[in-house]
């Protein structure tokens, strides 16, 4: 379904729809305000008065005066001169993301582009014409320049775009598209280069992956419960009705739902001589539901970017007014990239936990390594290690980029957020994690096969089905990369979410 994107009033669902391939084009009610703010940079001009960005230099050069004649070239300029990023591109649903935020903002009608420019814009993002963008050298102020200018340079016909998977030149890949170059008017080039759209987008696309991730790690932590025969009554609603956390409430119901109705459960619910569970099931609702309420604040924080306005000079046609400002300055976004980070770190380290505490007998009451023959067999004793491996990366990553700075353009812009790196981490964090929550759902499952002919949950019994319908009990050793990968994408795409069948809490 195609999401319209009425500035201002754009959903954390839309902005996720975009993220997995939904189409996006921005409502008719903006053009009036694109058109107005066009206009009135005509009439900035007209007073001949030096204006940031519209007749002088940028950053450092703001005090040079450009005369009309150079208008033009002054915003190509800036766009090749900024185009400098380098590294990898960027992953085409992320770039498409970013053209879809840069579209939302300059609907606010403040930003000073041609109806034209939002038009080629909207075009390129329609007919799947992606920028090819290094995911490298933005410092998350003065905006994202560096990727975002190399969008920009597509725009103009310089730089290459990705057509349906075919990398060509920008002009060749607009013309055969029916689509023509722009030639940039006065603070066109700024506009489009100037904002935090790079950064939110990595953090959007973040926090929709921690959010997968999340919910899976409610179900293979349930799944972990049952294996090593766990109470539930940690998860009892009146224990977090006292103590009031929203997240922590939510993760203690889920879990007693995902458990409700387990006959490995009440096998156990009497005479069991266990006094307490280790933390990393006992705590869950306590951590897990931590994870969801920064989750939350964070999806609030990129919400609200998200519909705003970040360039600069902002342009106010009902006065007239260039204001300069900072809104380029993108801290709110590298704080919440650095909450996601600490939420996915957490998800996963407490998840290693449980797969550990799996694979000693002394904590889980199962066979060592959950291999039925242990010692001729090793089980799941480095499928353990590599999920350590994995979340010690991740502690590492988890570092908040927010409090670095490195003053740049000769001081001129001598605090940055570095907002943008914080953010593109959080893609391999998440896939970090998902590949130990892949392996706790491995050994959940195996450790729930000794309990046969014990059932757990119709729901968790749903996930075992899931699983075991691409992945076989582990009997005697094999081969173990395939069965790991094939949790993983199990895990990515939410598909043991959605056989768990109950509602999972999310991010709102």
């Amino acid at each position: 379904m195609r999401v319209i994107l009425t500035p201002g009033e754009v959903s954390l669902a839309d902005w996720r729809a975009i993220y997995h391939g939904a189409p996006a084009q921005l409502a008719e009610t903006a053009g009036p305000r694109i058109a107005a703010a066009a206009a009135a940079i005509e009439r900035i001009l007209a007073r001949g008065q030096p204006v940031y960005g519209i007749n002088t230099g940028f950053g450092k050069l703001a005090s040079v005066r450009i005369g009309n004649d150079d208008l033009a070239a002054l915003q190509r300029n800036i766009v090749l001169s900024h185009a400098a990023g380098t590294g990898a591109p960027s992953p085409i649903r992320i770039v498409r993301l970013m053209m879809a935020l840069k579209l939302a903002s300059l609907g606010h009608g403040a930003s000073g582009v041609k109806p034209a420019t939002v038009a080629l814009l909207e075009a390129m993002l329609d007919r799947g014409l992606t920028p090819v963008i290094p995911c490298q050298g933005s410092v998350g102020a003065s905006g994202d320049l560096a990727p975002l200018a190399h969008m920009a340079a597509t725009m103009i016909g310089v730089g290459e775009i990705d057509a349906a998977g075919r990398r060509l030149p920008a002009a060749d890949a607009l013309t055969a598209a029916g689509l023509a170059p722009l030639e940039l008017g006065p603070k066109e080039g700024l506009a489009l280069l100037n904002g935090t759209q790079f950064s939110t987008a990595n953090a959007l696309a973040g926090l929709f992956e921690a959010e997968t991730l999340f919910q899976s790690a409610l179900v293979t932590g349930a799944l972990s419960t049952e294996a090593a025969k766990g109470t539930d009554a940690p998860f009892d609603h009146r224990i977090h009705a006292l103590r009031r956390h929203p997240g922590q409430l939510a993760v203690g119901d889920a879990l007693r739902t995902l458990m409700a109705g387990s006959a490995i459960r009440a096998s156990h619910r009497d005479d069991d001589p266990r006094v307490q569970d280790p933390y990393c099931l006992r705590c869950q609702p306590q951590v897990m539901g931590a994870a969801l309420d920064i989750l939350n604040q964070a999806g609030t924080t990129l919400a609200t970017e998200a519909n705003g306005v970040s360039d600069n000079p902002l342009i106010f046609p009902d006065t007239d007014e260039a204001l300069s400002g900072g809104n380029f300055h993108a801290e709110p976004v590298a704080f919440a990239a650095d909450i996601i980070a600490m939420a996915i770190c957490e998800i996963g380290s407490i998840a290693e936990r449980r797969i550990a505490m799996l694979v000693d007998p002394a904590l889980s009451g199962l066979p060592a390594f959950l291999t039925p023959v242990p010692g001729l067999h090793s089980g799941f004793m480095i499928p353990q290690v590599t999920a350590a491996a994995l979340v010690s990366e991740n502690k590492q990553r988890a570092y908040p980029a927010s409090v670095d700075s490195i003053p740049t353009s000769a001081n001129q812009e001598d605090h940055v957020s570095m907002a943008a790196h914080g953010a593109r981490r959080l893609a391999e964090m998440a896939a970090n994690a998902t590949a130990v929550i892949g392996i706790e759902l491995l050994a959940a499952c195996q450790g729930i096969d000794f309990h046969a002919p014990l059932a757990s949950s119709e729901a968790l019994e749903a996930v075992r089905t899931c699983l075991r319908a691409a992945v076989p009990h582990l009997g005697n050793d094999r081969y173990f990369h395939p069965d790991m990968e094939i949790a993983n994408r199990l895990v990515r795409a939410g598909a043991i979410v959605t056989a768990a069948g109950v509602t999972l809490p999310g991010i709102v």
